[in-house]
């Protein structure tokens, strides 16, 4: 008895040492993960079914995919089947081996119609942003609205992502960029950017690159703007007397007394009676035009002048300040929309004026005369 107490007790101590022996449980470690962790073969029967070009490439790494044998529940295992490479990424799971290779299989079909379809789509942030505005918004957006956002992405979204993977892009990086840009005082900004950088994400996932947005759960608050101040009556003659004998006076009067937005007025050009300018808020590229008389107000100003230019909006912004430094160069506009309502022109012929909607059925069946707006635009007298 006591020999087997002894023999015991030498036994416990032998595999005492051999726990602290870290090879020794390593060896363990793998031989427990090989129980649980083997090549899988699948015959050439099962092979046929899989997509065709998918066939040559699991042949020539051996049709072999990796098989886990995984607990599903308290008393249920089952097997997990993952292939993963070469743009592969395909999981199969089933409590039943045979179930699970069917079910990889048919995943096999999804996933080879991803890869196809992402063959030759740039992968890395600036590639792929590049390929989505020549190829996609620069069919959809005014060239004017094109230009602000390649400036926009060389400024802010070119030096901070560079040629990163977009599948390494996280939401916590886009959050402390959209965080940095508010930080400066910079709402329009943000708003911009969170938008821009949202579009080009959306489109990596229509091309199959990325499977979620980083950007669906950044937190942003649209930045509130603050809505246009009239000048006083006192004010527009000051503007317009202090400008006297320069090029900026016919500038600012064509602006204050016609509406027009400030990236409007390179497109403005005198027909007849009429200012023409291309509206700028027009979607999905399309050209419109629209037509402001020459009211009275602005006929003192523009005289017979049949061809005029203006200067860039910044120039135009940095003398206005110096004049009215309480005002924003966009005042001119909210300025003539207020003394439109004043004059009593009519609401329809307002927003034709300064280019708003007429929501789908008025713009589809409202075509007014020439006539028509010129009597109207004979009310702004004041």
């Amino acid at each position: 008895m006591e020999n087997n107490v002894n023999n015991f007790n030498a036994f416990l101590e032998t595999v005492s040492q051999m726990m602290d022996n870290k090879d020794f449980v390593d060896l363990l470690k793998q031989k427990k993960k090989e129980q649980n962790e083997q090549n899988l073969a699948f015959t050439e029967k099962e092979i046929e079914k899989m997509p065709k070009t998918f066939r040559k490439e699991f042949r020539t790494d051996g049709c072999t995919a990796r098989v886990y044998k995984s607990k599903f529940s308290k008393n249920t295992y089952g097997y997990v089947i993952k292939y993963r490479r070469n743009g592969y990424n395909v999981y199969a799971a089933d409590v039943n081996l045979e179930k699970a290779k069917e079910k990889f299989i048919e995943k096999l079909k999804t996933a080879e119609k991803i890869v196809q379809a992402t063959k030759g789509t740039p992968k890395t942030f600036n590639m792929f942003a590049m390929f989505y505005f020549e190829k996609f918004r620069k069919r959809t957006v005014t060239p004017k609205t094109y230009e602000g956002d390649i400036n926009r992405y060389k400024k802010y979204l070119l030096p901070y992502f560079e040629e990163k993977p977009l599948l390494k892009i996280t939401s916590l990086e886009c959050q402390e960029l959209i965080d940095e840009i508010v930080n400066t005082g910079k709402g329009k900004t943000a708003d911009e950017i969170f938008s821009l950088l949202s579009v080009i994400f959306k489109n990596a996932i229509a091309h199959s690159v990325l499977q979620k947005n980083p950007m669906d759960i950044v937190i942003h608050k649209k930045h509130q703007r603050e809505h246009g101040k009239a000048l006083t009556k006192e004010e527009e003659i000051k503007l317009l007397q202090e400008t006297a004998g320069t090029e900026y006076q016919l500038m600012y009067a064509i602006a204050l007394y016609t509406g027009m937005r400030p990236n409007e007025f390179e497109t403005a050009k005198r027909d007849g009676d009429f200012i023409i300018a291309n509206n700028s808020k027009r979607k999905g590229g399309k050209v419109e035009s629209k037509r402001i008389p020459i009211t009275p107000m602005l006929k003192p100003y523009i005289k017979d002048i049949q061809e005029f230019t203006f200067y860039k909006p910044y120039t135009l912004r940095e003398k206005f300040n110096s004049i009215l430094p309480n005002h924003i160069l966009y005042d001119l506009r909210t300025t003539f929309y207020s003394r439109c309502t004043e004059c009593g022109i009519s609401d329809v012929v307002q927003k034709l004026f300064v280019g708003h909607s007429l929501g789908e059925l008025g713009n589809a069946y409202t075509d007014l005369s020439d006539d028509f707006l010129l009597k109207e635009g004979n009310k702004l007298k004041y």
